[in-house]
């Protein structure tokens, strides 16, 4: 009776427990990895929701407000749009950086009086409370 060599069987077993555990690896990050949040730039009023975590761009005038807010639609950063006479808040896609994307916004959009950034989470950690609020979620409001 022949002896197979260690290496034929070996280099098989390992590429299939290899791909093996990759697969089981990607499993796990789709299970782990928290689910898309809906994406709707369609404005609609700011009443009723307290944001976290948010830019908004302040304008003289309503009208110069509502001018700019269908630009707003084809922002790929934008999640969600509150408008608020003059105002308009502007809840991010999870991942952008809000202080770099205020800036952009008031480059692009010269007619705003002010562009702001809300935070709650930063600005928690820079007072250093004893009791800060709740931790802002990724959607951007409570």
């Amino acid at each position: 009776m022949e002896q197979k060599p260690l290496t034929r069987v070996l280099v098989p077993v390992s590429a299939l427990a290899l791909a093996a555990g990759v697969g089981l690896a990607f499993f796990i990050a789709a299970l782990v990895r928290p689910p898309e949040l809906p994406v709707d730039p369609n404005p609609a009023p700011l009443a009723g929701h307290a944001l976290c975590a948010a830019v908004v761009v302040t304008y003289s005038s309503e009208e110069d407000m509502r001018a700019a807010v269908p630009s707003f639609r084809g922002d790929p950063k934008v999640r969600r749009v509150f408008v608020d006479p003059p105002s308009v808040s502007l809840l991010a896609v999870p991942g952008t950086d809000l202080k770099g994307w205020a800036q952009e916004l008031h480059a692009r959009y010269r007619r705003a009086e002010r562009v702001t950034v809300i935070d709650s989470d930063a600005a928690a950690a820079q007072l250093k409370l004893t009791a800060p609020p709740p931790k802002c979620p990724r959607e951007g409001e409570y």
